[in-house]
């Protein structure tokens, strides 16, 4: 039995001298395979000819919706991958612009998904960090579970004493503590306060270098972030340069 393969494509089959269509599909190849013999053209049939013009038809339309659904798909697929604003943002180093903070002001800035504070501290908030120095628990920053840089292992815990930069989450159970700075007695703070932050979680206190008082909840005190001054007026948030 003498065999035509001609130009086959995925669903043809075989066609004998008969005419029958024999054997399974063949697998579709890029080029004509010629058997060795004479060759002799099957018969033509219009339904199966119809059926594979509709099929080519078929496939080449199916095809073409497919690279143009493809090609859609593809730009927001590629750009979803590109980092966001957002996203940069939150994980580099961000500048911070101190210039408009005034004394006894804090602002907060979203960084690593974390609130970082930016306090203006007056002289009298910080004359009365030596008043609290006895009282905290680790007046110099010394504790390793959540180290303080070298350079804000002091008084004060920063860079320059008048601006303190700290990460507003508690050591404790990770509550954001609130501000508190007006001295003197109030509801649920001793009567000698010098002003700082409570935790309204579990009541944990803090001075204004952000140092917890001795015997409370929270273990430590507030993180100090990575940060330098690129100028008088300008912070880089999460990195440190000498």
């Amino acid at each position: 039995m003498v065999f035509l393969m001609r130009n086959c494509r995925a669903g043809t089959r075989i066609r004998s001298r008969s005419g029958k269509l024999t054997g399974r599909p063949a697998v579709p190849v890029s080029t004509t395979v010629r058997v060795p013999q004479p060759v002799v053209h099957a018969p033509f049939d219009e339904h199966t000819d119809t059926m594979d013009s509709q099929r080519r038809t078929w496939l080449i339309a199916a095809g073409a919706a497919t690279c143009v659904a493809g090609g859609a798909t593809a730009v927001p697929f590629v750009e979803s991958m590109e980092p966001s604003a957002k996203a940069r943002a939150e994980g580099g180093p961000i500048e911070v612009d101190i210039s408009q903070l005034r004394l006894g002001e804090k602002m907060t800035v979203l960084w690593r998904g974390q609130p970082v504070w930016f306090l203006r501290r007056t002289p009298q908030m910080l004359a009365s960090l030596h008043l609290t120095q006895s009282l905290v628990a680790d007046p110099l920053s010394k504790r390793m579970a959540f180290p303080t840089p070298p350079w804000a292992q002091n008084q004060w815990r920063s860079i320059k004493p008048e601006f303190l930069v700290v990460i507003g989450i508690c050591t404790h159970l990770g509550c954001s503590p609130v501000n508190r700075f007006t001295p003197g007695p109030q509801p649920s703070l001793p009567s000698d306060w010098q002003g700082g932050f409570l935790c309204p979680c579990h009541g944990s206190e803090f001075d204004l270098a952000a140092r917890v008082f001795k015997n409370m909840p929270a273990p430590d005190n507030l993180p100090v972030p990575l940060y330098h001054y690129i100028n008088d007026s300008k912070i880089l948030l999460g990195e440190y340069k000498a």
